[in-house]
């Protein structure tokens, strides 16, 4: 395929000054917030014997993956706020696609791994120790890197093979399948179908697992005392808050061919900028033993 473009030049999330100056701001707090409020989770679950238990275990690797979804993302778009000409080449286009799929897809695999984990905990709390060993989580952290290299790895091959020919110009902050479909110069349908299938399938059957997984714990606490009941519940609901916002903006970029709507920017800066840093406040919010392993570690 015929491809005369070597840089991509990037429109960004705003054309106006005074509230790109805004968002610099804002977005320069939310993506410290993120790495500190994460490393911070990391270096607590990672020091402290009494947070070992597989829901940390999982936690920490969370931690890891949105240090580094929202570093594909965050950097430049904090600087391309700043600067008249926002361009990227054609082999970092690719790469910040590659990386943002791996990542955001082994998040999704992790966030469903996670409650699955809290499912078998709360329903079956006799069996947990021996259903979910740390053989078990082993695995299941592993096959939700794999997972997210696999799908990475389709939409990456996608994108390469499109021939680009002008314009260059990509209607978004940073590069993803959709956008660089519209600059394609052949019939990107069969492509498009192929992103939806692969991204919004994952996206959607993950999200039914997670509820599906939420609403058999809820059924199973009408068994529990009040107090089992609300600790639980206030477990679910992080996790749900967490899925919500994740999830929610995903479904709505990726289950649909290469259509875009003016939307998708600011939809987008809810997985890639704004999850990546509520994520630690929701899980240690009311958590007593993280905030107890946070004060010894203080």
């Amino acid at each position: 395929n015929k491809n005369n473009v070597t840089e991509f030049i990037l429109r960004g999330l705003t054309q106006d000054k005074t509230v790109a100056k805004v968002c610099f701001s804002l977005f320069l707090v939310f993506y410290a917030t993120t790495i500190l409020g994460n490393l911070l989770i990391i270096i607590i679950i990672k020091t402290s014997e009494q947070l070992n238990s597989p829901m940390y275990f999982f936690l920490s690797y969370l931690s890891f993956v949105d240090i580094s979804y929202s570093t594909v993302a965050a950097p430049k778009l904090i600087y391309d706020l700043l600067v008249e000409k926002k361009t990227i080449s054609f082999v970092g286009c690719i790469a910040q696609l590659f990386a943002g799929h791996f990542f955001g897809c082994t998040e999704i695999f992790l966030l469903t791994v996670m409650a699955y984990d809290r499912c078998v905990a709360i329903c079956k709390p006799l069996h947990y120790t021996n259903t979910v060993n740390k053989h078990v989580c082993g695995w299941l952290v592993a096959a939700s890197w794999v997972g997210g290299f696999v799908h990475s790895v389709v939409q990456t091959l996608q994108a390469i093979q499109l021939p680009f020919c002008g314009p260059n110009e990509i209607d978004h902050y940073c590069c993803d399948v959709h956008p660089l479909l519209k600059l394609a110069c052949t019939d990107t349908y069969i492509t498009g179908v192929i992103v939806a299938a692969n991204s919004g399938v994952i996206s959607l059957s993950c999200f039914v697992v997670l509820i599906v997984s939420y609403a058999v714990i809820l059924v199973s606490l009408r068994r529990r005392s009040s107090e089992g009941r609300l600790k639980a519940l206030y477990t679910c609901t992080y996790h749900i808050t967490v899925v919500v916002l994740f999830f929610g903006p995903c479904i709505f970029i990726y289950m649909r061919p290469s259509t875009t709507f003016s939307a998708d920017k600011t939809v987008s800066v809810f997985y890639t900028i704004i999850t990546p840093m509520l994520n630690p406040l929701i899980y240690t919010l009311r958590n007593e033993e993280v905030k107890n392993a946070m004060k010894k570690l203080w």
